[in-house]
């Protein structure tokens, strides 16, 4: 009997060296309450409404331009006649230095940024367009220095008020939707002028629930074949952005409507690249919370009423043919939260309401508590709540992954002016969270990118090489590498985000060769942060420039 144990213990050790040695150590355990929270400016003066990371490592946010008085003074040089002929000197747009906690400058802006959308171009300059007034047809660039303003013109061919923006293979910009606006367009990066493409959309039509719409920025990605899968209110199609034919409609999402108003959270999930070119990449869309069809209305007509949040996610592999939805829960109900990818391509669900919509005051019971979806685990099993926050981020608050792989959130405003003394007063304080992986305990297992020795410039479908250090060193077969493009957030919505894992040729003691994604399709041309993870702990990000 001895030796029948002896001989079963020797086998089964013999696996475990066979399992580690052919897929690494497991990713380690990540304690939820080792997450953190700290606020890092009181008063940075400007409501951030729509938040894009820079390639300088800086963050610009802005407001609207036209709901009076920020709490920041601007330039006197760009005071400006608002909409009634008064003289507006406040600061509606700030560029922001998150390693500082300090405001660079403020930015002048002509044409109303309200709910307007945004991107990083194939340069690196944020194109923001759209929004309201004399700026629903507007277009904004920006380039990524200190110094630097926004150039501005009107050039769209539609009105876009809450429309949404993928970049495509070759860096042209799609805007889709907007109110009153079922159609799209192509805009060339980088330009102020140009002749217009414009697509109708007959989903977008299908769905506006009368005069409560629950389409308005819609969720668009760009898949691995080109093509554009696009959801709104309920239902989904995805079609060709260069001739606007719909290839293929998704079956409806049940439980009520994810878009805005009612303001759900989707995602991209990250695309898991192998080494060679022509592989199947799947391509998952998870859609979460959001209300009812009927909630805005409730929410908007007396008696107001606050509808609790939907609690459910639908995820479906969107480039399968007679793919279905798959369903599970959140642990709590959320309305206008952020749905970020996280370096380690986990995915934080942050912000927004437990009851109620979008719009000013039509949501009640903040969502404080962060939670981490892992897509990669079973069933049941992805969804961990992490330490809450004590600051209601409600309607109009945004948040951003940095560079060193926290998380900065900023905004909420849920008022038409700036009101700091209201239930949900206007916020003026910055915060960053730390997720579990920045634990104390976990900074040994850290990689770190020798950022001289690693290549920054990227070739489609070739090999590069990282240069990295691990004082962790016997675990070099439990690395990967993600590469994220930081998107532009508004309204619950991170568009243009889009996480690649890689695939690894070699994983030496200090060098990893990868393949960089073999074409726009899956990486758009421009600017992205590698980030080196070393069993679920993520290194700080790396830019690099692929084309």
């Amino acid at each position: 009997m001895a030796s029948k144990i002896s001989i079963t213990v020797a086998y089964y050790y013999v696996l475990v060296l066979f399992v580690c040695s052919a897929y690494g150590k497991p990713d380690l355990e990540m304690n939820p309450s080792a997450s953190s929270w700290q606020t890092v400016t009181e008063n940075v003066g400007v409501s951030a409404m729509h938040m894009q990371l820079m390639t300088n490592n800086k963050v610009v946010w802005f407001d609207a331009i036209n709901l009076g008085r920020s709490a920041l003074m601007q330039n006197p040089k760009w005071c400006r006649k608002d909409e009634k002929g008064r003289d507006d000197c406040w600061a509606h747009g700030v560029t922001y230095d998150p390693d500082t906690a300090k405001v660079v400058k403020t930015l002048k802006l002509s044409l109303n940024t309200w709910c307007s959308s945004g991107g990083l171009s194939s340069t690196g300059k944020l194109i923001s367009t759209g929004g309201y007034d004399k700026g629903i047809r507007g277009i904004r660039i920006l380039e990524p220095c200190e110094l630097c303003d926004f150039k501005e013109d009107v050039g769209l061919s539609a009105n876009r008020w809450y429309s949404s923006q993928q970049v495509l293979e070759n860096g042209d910009f799609i805007v889709v939707g907007g109110r009153r606006s079922p159609n799209y367009e192509i805009v060339p990066p980088d330009q102020l002028k140009f002749p217009n493409k414009q697509f109708p959309l007959r989903l977008l039509e299908e769905t506006t629930d009368g005069r409560l719409e629950n389409n308005l920025y819609p969720f668009v990605y760009l898949l691995p074949d080109g093509n554009v899968f696009l959801f709104a209110n309920d239902r989904s199609i995805i079609f060709n952005p260069r001739t606007g034919k719909t290839i293929r409609e998704l079956p409806k999402l049940p439980g009520g409507s994810r878009n805005y108003p009612a303001s759900g959270q989707s995602v991209l999930l990250p695309l898991k690249l192998t080494t060679k070119a022509n592989d199947f990449v799947k391509a998952e869309v998870l859609v979460c919370g959001g209300n009812t069809h009927e909630a805005f209305k409730v929410t908007e007509d007396p008696p107001r009423q606050f509808p609790p949040a939907l609690k459910d996610c639908g995820r479906i592999v969107a480039n399968q043919e007679g793919a279905k939805w798959e369903i599970e829960e959140m642990p709590s109900g959320r309305v206008m939260g952020d749905m970020l990818i996280l370096p380690d391509g986990n995915v934080l669900i942050i912000n927004g309401a437990q009851k109620g919509t979008s719009a000013w005051d039509a949501a009640e019971e903040p969502n404080f508590t962060p939670v981490l979806y892992s897509p990669d685990k079973p069933k049941g099993e992805r969804f961990t709540e992490l330490t809450p926050t004590k600051i209601a981020r409600m309607y109009h608050s945004t948040s951003a992954v940095l560079p060193d792989a926290k998380i900065l959130v900023a905004g909420s405003n849920t008022h038409v002016s700036y009101d700091m003394k209201a239930k949900y007063p206007t916020d003026m304080r910055v915060e960053k969270f730390s997720p579990p992986y920045l634990a104390p305990a976990l900074q040994k297992f850290r990689p770190q990118i020798v950022e001289n020795l690693s290549q920054k410039e990227l070739v489609y479908g070739k090999n590069f090489n990282i240069h990295f250090k691990l004082d962790d060193a016997a675990d070099m077969s439990s690395i990967k590498v993600t590469m994220y493009p930081p998107p532009f957030t508004t309204h619950g919505y991170s568009e243009g985000q889009r996480m690649l894992i890689l695939g690894l040729t070699s994983v030496a003691k200090d060098t990893i060769s990868a393949v960089a994604p073999s074409s726009g399709k899956l990486a758009p041309p421009g600017y992205y942060l590698i980030f080196v993870v070393h069993r679920g702990v993520p290194s700080k990000g790396l830019w690099v420039h692929i084309k």
